[in-house]
């Protein structure tokens, strides 16, 4: 009968910090829920001399990677240190050795996720990934068991903090993207090089994982549509406020007549809806099935202990199985391996939205009949209009705001008309989530 399960984590920053943690904290309870203790063994990181925080056996520190990867008393290997490479590498060596795997690695997943699914499989080890998506937020395991039952029609996400954190002060504070930026790396919410988070590629990263999950379909992110917020002005925020909208950076996925959109991008949404309710550093992931209709899944998608907390739970789940002595008992990737299946991913110009339209043109007669007519020649139908004010000669802004019109069509008609003199700047483009009215 064994007697312990056996734990090793190789990365000791924030969150390896809040996995050790919570493990060292909760050990009664974890014990009791998973009936032997999880314990414990090594923690490999380059730095083992700052302090932590936490009162640590000795010995238990090493920067020697092996020493997790080939410790014989080390059941399951918790890759915490990020990137690709090195991170790859530690994965595929401990799955080679017989262990199982937890990571909270959603880049590495989104890249390589198919590799290693398939190494686990053969090897027959788990592998536990909840932390990669939404922080703290049990999504992935919504997804796996939960909802197994259902069709899922589609997922709506807000799922990158920093981003979300920007977008909120922006909207109820009034202030520009660069200085909200500035004030969110100052409050440790964005990096020095903030690129990954809003430019969109981290929810891209998170968005080609719940995907594939999902759908049982590979999919990797670089086929996903994806665009930042850096181009959000305060000026759309406001005109987002006139339609009864709020603007958020959205990861979408769409079942569509037997095809998936998959998308990121700025979303204006009914500000009434509970995605566009969700503030600051939060994230929050709606998914619609055919059976269950809406779930709303809220939480702290980042920080130390509420991604701590999600990599223990694949810790405790995997634990379980060891003792029952079985694996795989919910595949890696949601379907069973041999029942994935390739599905085609709608290609963005083909995709169908509402629109908001933000043109900068010179005030004249005529402008508003030459728009209005592009759009009508491309199969675009107007909903609603505004135009602020009359200058004469002078710059300013025309917002349209469209029925349902395919993307295709809608880029086409942008260009003939940004290509027009009275236009004095590229024309502000944001798809819109709603009913078609």
């Amino acid at each position: 009968m064994r007697s312990r399960i056996g734990v090793g984590i190789v990365g000791f920053g924030t969150v390896g910090t809040g996995v050790a943690t919570i493990l060292l904290r909760n050990a009664v309870l974890i014990r009791r829920r998973v009936g032997i203790p999880i314990e414990l063994v090594r923690i490999a990181d380059l730095d083992i001399v700052r302090d932590r925080g936490l009162a640590l056996s000795p010995g238990l520190l090493t920067t020697d990677l092996k020493a997790v990867l080939t410790d014989p008393d080390i059941d399951i290997v918790i890759e915490l240190i990020g990137g690709y490479d090195t991170a790859k590498r530690v994965i595929m060596e401990a799955i080679a050795a017989g262990k199982h795997v937890v990571t909270a690695n959603k880049a590495l997943l989104a890249l390589h996720g198919e590799e290693i699914f398939d190494a686990a499989t053969r090897k027959g080890v788990d592998v536990g990934f909840e932390a990669s998506v939404g922080g703290g937020i049990p999504v992935i395991r919504a997804l796996t068991e939960g909802l197994a039952g259902n069709t899922i029609e589609s997922i709506y996400g807000i799922i990158n903090g920093t981003s979300n954190y920007i977008l909120s002060k922006m909207t109820h504070e009034g202030q520009g993207f660069q200085e909200v930026l500035q004030d969110a790396q100052h409050a440790g919410y964005a990096e020095a090089d903030p690129t990954f988070d809003v430019a969109g590629i981290d929810s891209a990263h998170k968005l080609a994982v719940l995907v594939n999950l999902a759908y049982g379909t590979p999919v990797n992110f670089k086929d996903i549509y994806t665009e930042g917020i850096t181009g959000i002005t305060p000026t759309d925020i406001a005109y987002a406020k006139q339609f009864g909208c709020t603007i958020k950076l959205l990861g979408i996925a769409k079942l569509v007549d037997g095809e998936i959109e998959a998308r990121v991008h700025p979303t204006m949404l009914p500000s009434t809806s509970p995605i566009a309710q969700v503030e600051d550093v939060y994230n929050a992931i709606q998914v619609v099935g055919d059976a269950v209709g809406d779930v709303v899944l809220y939480g702290r998608g980042a920080g130390s202990l509420p991604t701590g907390s999600a990599v223990v739970s694949d810790v405790i789940a995997i634990g379980r199985n060891v003792l029952k002595g079985t694996v795989g008992r919910v595949p890696a990737a949601s379907f069973q391996q041999d029942q994935r299946r390739p599905i085609r991913l709608r290609p963005m110009e083909e995709i169908s939205s509402l629109y908001y339209l933000r043109f900068t043109v010179v005030d004249r007669p005529g402008v508003l009949a030459q728009i209005a007519g592009e759009l009508g020649r491309c199969g675009i139908s107007i909903s609603s209009m505004v135009q602020e004010g009359r200058c004469e000669g002078q710059t300013v802004p025309v917002v349209i705001k469209t029925h349902s019109a395919k993307e295709r069509d809608v880029q086409t008609a942008l260009r003939e008309i940004n290509r027009k003199p009275f236009v004095s700047e590229p024309t502000m483009l944001i798809r819109v989530e709603g009913k078609d009215e």
